[in-house]
């Protein structure tokens, strides 16, 4: 009973998961992958930051018990030089005072140095250490800059995909219904085709008709007494004809026919025989 229990919670919650997963903003779930990379590279940098600083917390000891180590030795070789120095005057007590004096230097010396020791190895362990931290931190930084770079790549080919499913949307209410009320485009053309084709062939009829002829013949009649009021409007005011054929007019390579005088002008008494059909006499 109790493993049914646990199949079928495990069930409900890959099937929520599938459902989230399905229902999510893709550009909401990338924000907060690039959130949560960025927390853990800050959660790095704290890290190494406390490595580091415990290195440079175990080098200033180190640094400090240095220090004294040499500041001992020199009380130590102080101390036996004026235990010598005392010994050599004859002064005993001052001899056996220093010479306890320079004992418990070299003692203090002993431990310090043994201080020292271990502050090296504490020291080269956190050198380490710091360094692997800064190393850690350079490469997470890398892998951050490359999500960041990605993050921007996987948004534009987001927004791409949300351009082409829109114009696969569009392609398809072209030649799908979309509604009831609201017919497709190619349910329109074909409308408009046929109403085209319809008025075309009425056209056709309506050329072909007697009444369409005599319409014509009509339209032809009025013209031509339109054309001859136009020619009479122009000659009353003297203006050529520009329709009138070129035929009407004489040639200008005939000759004209003989005439007599004209009126009011005298007849020429010096005309040939041949013009006028006597012989002359012989007086003249």
């Amino acid at each position: 009973m109790w493993k049914a229990i646990k199949r079928w919670w495990a069930y409900l919650g890959a099937k929520v998961n599938s459902s989230f997963n399905e229902r999510a903003d893709p550009k909401v779930q990338l924000e907060q992958a690039i959130t949560e990379a960025q927390e853990q590279h800050r959660r790095l940098k704290e890290q190494a930051a406390n490595v580091i600083a415990n290195q440079k917390q175990t080098q200033m000891r180190l640094e400090a018990a240095l220090a004294d180590l040499e500041k001992l030795n020199r009380n130590a070789q102080q101390a036996v030089l004026m235990a010598d120095d005392a010994a050599k005057k004859g002064d005993a007590a001052k001899a056996a005072e220093y010479t306890s004096a320079a004992e418990a230097f070299a003692n203090q010396l002993i431990a310090k140095e043994k201080d020292v020791e271990d502050l090296k190895a504490l020291s080269l362990q956190a050198t380490q250490a710091a360094e692997q931290a800064k190393n850690a931190v350079q490469q997470n930084s890398r892998v951050l800059q490359q999500k960041l770079a990605e993050k921007q790549k996987l948004l534009g080919q987001l927004d791409q995909a949300k351009m082409q499913e829109q114009m696969n949307k569009a392609m398809a209410s072209l030649s799908e219904q979309v509604g009831e009320d609201v017919p497709t485009l190619d349910e329109v053309r074909e409308k408009i085709e046929t109403r085209y084709a319809r008025a075309k062939g009425m056209a056709e009829l309506q050329d072909m008709s007697v009444e369409s002829k005599m319409l014509e013949v009509e339209q032809a009649s009025i013209n031509v007494e339109a054309q001859a009021r136009l020619s009479e409007i122009r000659s009353k005011l003297g203006i050529a004809d520009a329709a009138a054929p070129a035929a009407t007019t004489e040639p200008a390579a005939t000759e004209p026919a003989a005439t007599g005088p004209a009126a009011g002008e005298p007849a020429t008494s010096e005309s040939t025989p041949a013009e006028s059909g006597t012989e002359p006499s012989p007086g003249t």
